[in-house]
């Protein structure tokens, strides 16, 4: 089976692309290379605006995994046009070119963000999206997009994903679980910002199998799915970071802890995707940590620009 990553040689490409060929299937990735190229030599990486990607581009493609866009918030609300334009209509656009194209499926990274404030309430598939942010509402455009396009002969599946965390040859340090390992390890301290806002918490593993479930489905299925490792708040998560710190370093952390406002609180149902998928997550925040720390020599200065999506993005529009 061929399959082509849009914007895969990010952060979750980087690590679903090898994923991908160890399991047998053909990857091709097309990609600004904004953050390089971290993908093995058996990927195929074609330096291309996927805006500018036709009907040729998609041809003998069995399926296409939409990886692209703006990544976060910060790079949403830094520059609203290009969130709007990279993560609603690029997504639409891709589906309808590959659809003509004859590929048989569009996989699209969606976001749980799309929920914005769920009080305490747990989100399935079918709740209210009520996001007030340009990154939430990008995400939700696109993926309406992408939606409409399915029929009896192209098959559409959104992953609406958690917070996704954890290391990947395109390393992320503005992450939540990896911001609180960079500053435990480098400053001693996890600041909080509000301990008791709920996220749906993604080991990048777990949602390199979610992607493989998607990948491997019967074509009849279609469908929005929630894809998270499990829920817990931020504060929640700053305790188990800062435990798994100090257990295998052996140093002191302190957790900071802020009344900072944000609408932004959302936990998340996953059943659909257990069910319908065969989704099974099975990493947690201890593991996630645990990886980041084996790797921890790799990193180098936590601070380079390359590890901030936003600082990288700055430099591009400058």
């Amino acid at each position: 089976m061929k399959i082509l990553l849009a914007g895969g040689a990010g952060y979750i490409g980087s690590a679903l692309g090898p994923a991908l060929i160890e399991d047998g299937y053909e990857v091709t990735a097309i990609d600004l290379l904004w953050f390089g190229n971290h993908l093995p030599k058996e990927v195929k990486v074609i330096e291309k605006d996927l805006f500018k990607c036709q009907h040729d581009d998609f041809a003998g493609f069995d399926q296409v995994i939409f990886l692209a866009g703006l990544s976060n918030d910060p790079m949403a609300e830094h520059d609203p046009a290009s969130n709007f334009i990279y993560n609603a209509a690029l997504p639409s656009y891709l589906a309808f070119t590959a659809k003509k194209a004859g590929v048989k499926r569009f996989i699209y990274a969606s976001s749980c963000s799309v929920y914005g404030y769920t009080v305490n309430k747990l989100y399935d598939e079918a709740s209210p999206t009520t996001c007030n942010y340009p990154y939430g509402i990008s995400k939700l455009q696109g993926e309406e997009g992408v939606m409409k396009m399915q029929d009896k002969d192209f098959s559409t599946i959104s992953l609406r994903q958690g917070t996704v965390c954890g290391h990947s040859p395109r390393m992320r340090m503005d992450l939540l679980i990896n911001t609180m390992f960079k500053t435990a390890m480098t400053e001693g301290r996890i600041t909080v910002n509000n301990p008791s806002l709920w996220r749906p918490v993604y080991h990048i593993q777990d949602a390199v199998t979610a992607y493989m479930r998607a990948v491997q489905a019967d074509y009849a299925l279609n469908g929005i799915f929630n894809v998270c490792s499990d829920n817990c708040t931020i504060g929640q998560a700053a305790d188990l970071v800062k435990y798994e710190v100090e257990r295998l370093t052996g140093k002191r952390t302190k957790i900071i802890l802020k009344d900072v406002m944000d609408l932004r609180n959302y936990k998340v149902n996953i059943q659909k995707a257990r069910t319908e998928l065969g989704f099974l997550p099975k990493r947690s925040i201890e593991n996630i940590v645990a990886d980041l720390h084996a790797h921890r020599e790799s990193y180098g200065d936590y601070e380079n620009d390359g590890f901030y999506n936003i600082r990288v993005f700055k430099k591009l529009k400058h």
